[in-house]
């Protein structure tokens, strides 16, 4: 297998291995696709340069592709007037029959309590943008209502599709991430989604016998592993610098000396 196979295998079974962001009930009215997937080979091509969003699009694609109570009607749907793009509809699919309009989301998000009100507002991006809240009211207020606009009605015609008869649902997953040795129970969103913790640069010495390894963003989503070029503290220490000077919070994965691989984000704030 090519080292591009590998890495689209890799992180196509970190995707599968990643939970729903919530299960059972609906959060800020929007209710969770649920699709019951088996580990299974890959054999697509994906380009490289695609942003993370992007590429995971493709992954829940081959995913969908391969349960035979779906059918895949339209993707990655530009819905225009005249040459303008007025928005974007990411799946159109049968389940079961039953006609659903999906958008896809995948996030990675840290736990600070100093923000918000609620366990949904405590949850940030790492650089302090991009707020689970927000992320939540652009899909219930934004994204899914597009599907009503009359530009859409029309493409849907295309599909045969009455958009009263349309289920939308979001297939949002995601990794979250809590501050380094602090204990915190979920009420509303899934306990199963904590991957990991986070630093900064004032708690970095204490990982002074650990081994350190930086994936590029499409690797964000694979389970860490130890095959990969690790680097000694003092020179991730350098690197760490940069990141902080540029106001940019990396995904690390951290190797103890027991050999235990955890992941983490070093924070610039």
């Amino acid at each position: 297998m090519h080292q591009k196979a590998k890495d689209i295998q890799k992180r196509y079974d970190g995707f599968l291995k990643t939970p729903r962001l919530w299960e059972k009930h609906s959060v800020s009215g929007l209710q969770q696709f649920v699709i019951d997937s088996k580990p299974s080979k890959i054999d697509i091509d994906i380009n490289e340069k695609l942003r993370l969003g992007k590429y995971i699009e493709r992954l829940v694609s081959f995913e969908l592709k391969q349960n035979k109570s779906i059918s895949i009607l339209s993707e990655n749907i530009q819905i225009q007037d005249q040459k303008t793009t007025l928005g974007e509809l990411d799946c159109l699919l049968l389940k079961d029959e039953n006609p659903i309009h999906l958008e896809i989301i995948y996030k990675f998000y840290v736990y600070d309590d100093a923000i918000g009100n609620s366990e949904i507002e405590h949850f940030i991006g790492p650089n302090k943008k991009d707020a689970l809240i927000e992320k939540l009211n652009k899909l219930s207020q934004k994204q899914l209502p597009f599907l009503y606009a009359e530009q859409s009605k029309t493409y849907l015609k295309t599909l045969n599709l009455d958009v009263n008869k349309i289920k939308q649902q979001v297939y949002f997953k995601a990794q979250l991430f809590i501050p380094f040795q602090k204990e915190i129970t979920l009420k509303i969103l899934n306990q199963n989604c904590i991957e990991g913790f986070y630093i900064n640069k004032t708690q970095l010495q204490q990982f002074s016998d650990c081994k350190f390894y930086i994936p590029k963003k499409l690797d964000w989503v694979i389970t860490p592993h130890s095959n990969v070029n690790w680097l000694p503290f003092e020179s991730f220490k350098t690197i760490a610098n940069s990141y902080f000077e540029q106001q940019f919070s990396p995904l690390c994965w951290l190797k103890r000396p027991n050999g235990e691989l955890k992941k983490f984000f070093l924070v610039w704030w």
